[in-house]
């Protein structure tokens, strides 16, 4: 979260466009900038199975990071209007997808679906001109470990969430290797651009550890709400 915040002022707020993609070392659970921890997640089980939770600085509901591709978005240049922005940045998962056999399409207001089934998610915030979009691409997904870190009120409840997330959301059935390399076909497709393979400088190291230091390895900041 860090690297991704400091990309989108040192970068995005700059005039470029970087594009990362990325995986987790182990599973994590984040939340959304307005949401309430405590109302979202089960901390005391998370803590016991050694899942780390962190709010984001975009917006969205909280998600269960585990396997997946991730990628984060920074740019200048994106439409005004919320729903075109989220499209025109998707266009990017959706030829990307396709580019291994899949036949998807955009949902609004923000997911990717594949068969009618959820297969990514994302979320943006805008700040200093700039737009930083995250979004997940799930390989596979884990329905019932996520539903034991997430609060939902009654066992009764529970399942039948489980169920009908297990209807609505599906993983694409592919490598993490492979879609990240059909995500960078289809932003080349998508943005009509060529890409460059860019790494921190060690400024932007120290930048990305500040941030880090100063809100997301913070109590204070995860638990604000």
């Amino acid at each position: 979260m860090a690297v991704d915040e400091c990309l989108l002022y040192r970068y995005g707020a700059a005039g470029d466009t970087v594009l990362r993609l990325y995986g987790w070392s182990r599973p994590c659970i984040t939340i959304g900038y307005f949401q309430g921890v405590r109302e979202e997640v089960n901390l005391e089980r998370c803590e016991h199975s050694q899942v780390d939770v962190v709010r984001r600085i975009t917006g969205g509901g909280a998600v269960f990071h585990d396997m997946e591709v991730t990628y984060s978005l920074v740019t200048k240049r994106f439409h005004s209007d919320i729903m075109a922005s989220y499209r025109s940045i998707c266009d990017m998962v959706v030829l990307g997808l396709g580019h291994m056999g899949l036949d998807a399409s955009f949902s609004p207001l923000n997911d990717v679906t594949v068969n009618g089934k959820k297969v990514c998610g994302n979320a943006q915030t805008r700040k200093g001109g700039a737009l930083l979009q995250h979004g997940t691409i799930l390989l596979d997904v884990d329905v019932e470990k996520m539903f034991s870190l997430l609060n939902v009120p009654t066992a009764k409840i529970r399942d039948k969430a489980i169920a009908g997330v297990k209807e609505r959301v599906a993983g694409i059935g592919r490598t993490f290797e492979q879609t990240v390399d059909a995500l960078k076909r289809g932003a080349q497709d998508a943005f009509g651009c060529g890409l460059d393979t860019m790494s921190l400088s060690g400024k932007d190291i120290a930048e990305c550890r500040r941030i880090m230091a100063a809100r997301y390895s913070q109590r204070s900041w995860t638990h604000k709400r």
